[in-house]
């Protein structure tokens, strides 16, 4: 089994020993959570749940087409919320990235994320 580890400069560089994404067998891309840094300047963005879902969402989709995948193309989503009570806005905007042939998704409360975000969110993918 071969795998190939994805890395692009349009998402946030891993912050630890990890990679963006690894694909396998060029038929399937996993990626590692997104948290919503703007690769162009290393920082968080907006406090706001919609703000941070939309940048992690874009990270995502950077990481996926470094991969040889899309948005499109993906068929299972883990939403990572620090606070469940920001589910509807999270999802408000998870709608727009996801519109139509929606992916299997799962999402969960947790304690903390890194750098105190409010929304991480990892993928599985088909490669193109």
């Amino acid at each position: 089994m071969s795998k190939t580890k994805i890395l692009t400069e349009k998402a946030p560089a891993p912050i630890g020993p990890y990679s963006q994404a690894i694909a396998v067998e060029g038929k399937l891309l996993f990626t590692a959570g997104q948290i919503p840094i703007d690769p162009a300047s290393g920082t968080v963005t907006s406090p706001d749940i919609k703000s941070q879902t939309r940048q992690v969402l874009q990270n995502l989709e950077a990481v996926l087409v470094a991969g040889g995948s899309s948005l499109q193309q993906v068929v299972k989503t883990t939403v990572f919320l620090k606070n469940m009570s920001d589910f509807a806005a999270m999802n408000e905007v998870y709608g727009e990235f996801f519109a139509s042939n929606a992916p299997a998704r799962s999402a969960v409360e947790v304690s903390r994320l890194p750098k105190d975000v409010k929304v991480e969110i990892e993928a599985v993918a088909l490669i193109d």
